[in-house]
């Protein structure tokens, strides 16, 4: 089977120059990309621009002097086919069914599935027939990418924004990604817990928090409901999750208590704190006072072990191992103390980074992946689950 063929239909409006980075990503990530563009989104952008990107040609002809019949022959190769910008002349023109350029005929033509990014000014998109139309476009079957709220180009401000290409990324990664988890809550912790010594040191670790988010971000590819719950790091929260920000071990217990009953499987990810700080000064600890400091500290609450305890008889529950000596052993001492259905002993070079090596084990079986990259070694644990 060869590459997916995703087709860009750009539009003329002034964020078409973020589709340069989408197309970009695209290509990187192994896809045949082809751009479709309207002529006014040559305006803003130059056909040369995409063709040095992708490696095809820009088309642009309805009636091109060529043997094939280019809106066909579009439609039959393309998986995925995403309008962006969408500007309100071409919602309007598929909205009724008009088809007057190849993008509009390509539409008409298409199998697959179809996004559409609405961007415009915020008051044409708050305009009434704008807003009709959308809904006409839904009915249709078009996913609708709802815009950002923001400066616009045009001086305004409010609704009307094309969202940022890492963003339009993860809904053509979705929309290609088979529904598998459809119907499941799925719960997934991540990144390191801050543990505060004083109002401006604390106690942490080197996790990125990158294991977690690529779960989370899989998960709701395939369509879970899916819940993140994450320690202080400077990662995006992927489209779609239910997110909660927690900084210590304490604050990350009492939101899971919360959510985890209503979850057919956790995932613990993250990388909890094991202890803190006996006390926590109310004021910064001065230079001059830490002659002969002691630090006391006391242990923190095991999140994973109480959720074994609670564990509903269809839960699932995952948990991680980091260990520095005797990783399989000490995980599966792991397994089986937390009442896990599946447990992950990872290395310790996983941290902070974008590759991970790691085994699976559980109660009858155990599994050595290879190293590789997070986002890709986060479909293998989710195709594990399967199994489970």
């Amino acid at each position: 089977m060869g590459k997916k063929q995703i087709t860009l239909g750009i539009t003329g409006g002034v964020a078409a120059y973020k589709m340069i980075q989408v197309a970009s990503d695209l290509t990187k990530s192994n896809f045949n990309v082809k751009v479709v563009m309207t002529k006014s989104a040559a305006e803003f952008v130059t056909p040369l621009t995409f063709e040095a990107l992708t490696g095809n040609k820009v088309e642009m002809e309805l009636f091109a002097r060529d043997t094939e019949i280019k809106h066909i022959e579009l439609a039959r190769e393309t998986d995925l086919l995403i309008i962006a910008p969408a500007t309100a002349n071409i919602i309007g023109k598929i909205a009724h069914g008009l088809a007057d350029d190849l993008l509009t005929t390509l539409v008409l033509a298409s199998r697959c599935p179809v996004l559409a990014a609405p961007a415009m000014n915020v008051y044409m998109y708050n305009k009434p027939v704008v807003q009709e139309n959308i809904k006409q476009l839904k009915n249709l079957g078009v996913e609708i990418i709802e815009p950002d709220s923001g400066y616009l180009a045009c001086g305004d401000q409010g609704t009307g924004r094309l969202p940022e290409p890492a963003v339009l990324h993860e809904y053509i990664l979705k929309a290609l990604t088979p529904a598998s988890l459809s119907g499941k809550k799925i719960l997934v912790s991540a990144g390191p817990t801050r543990e505060p010594l004083d109002p401006v040191r604390f106690i942490s670790n080197y996790s990125s928090g990158k294991m977690g988010y690529a779960l989370a971000r899989n998960a709701v590819y395939r369509g879970a409901e899916v819940t993140l719950v994450s320690g202080p790091i400077g990662l995006t929260p992927p489209a779609g999750v239910k997110f909660y920000a927690v900084e210590t071990a304490v604050d990350m217990e009492e939101t899971i208590d919360e959510l985890a009953e209503r979850q057919d499987i956790i995932i613990m990810a993250a990388a909890i704190s094991d202890f803190r700080p006996e006390v926590r000064e109310k004021k910064k600890i001065k230079k001059e006072d830490r002659t002969g400091l002691t630090l006391s500290l006391k242990s923190n609450p095991d999140i994973l072990k109480k959720l074994g305890k609670q564990k509903g008889e269809n839960q699932k529950l995952i948990g991680f191992a980091l260990e520095t000596e005797d990783a399989i052993n000490n995980a599966r001492g792991k397994l089986n103390n937390k009442n896990l259905d599946l447990i992950i002993a990872n290395s310790v070079s996983a941290l902070n980074s974008d590759l991970n090596q790691v085994t699976f084990i559980s109660k009858n079986e155990l599994e050595k992946l290879e190293t590789m990259d997070k986002n890709e070694l986060a479909g293998k644990i989710l195709d594990r689950l399967s199994r489970l």
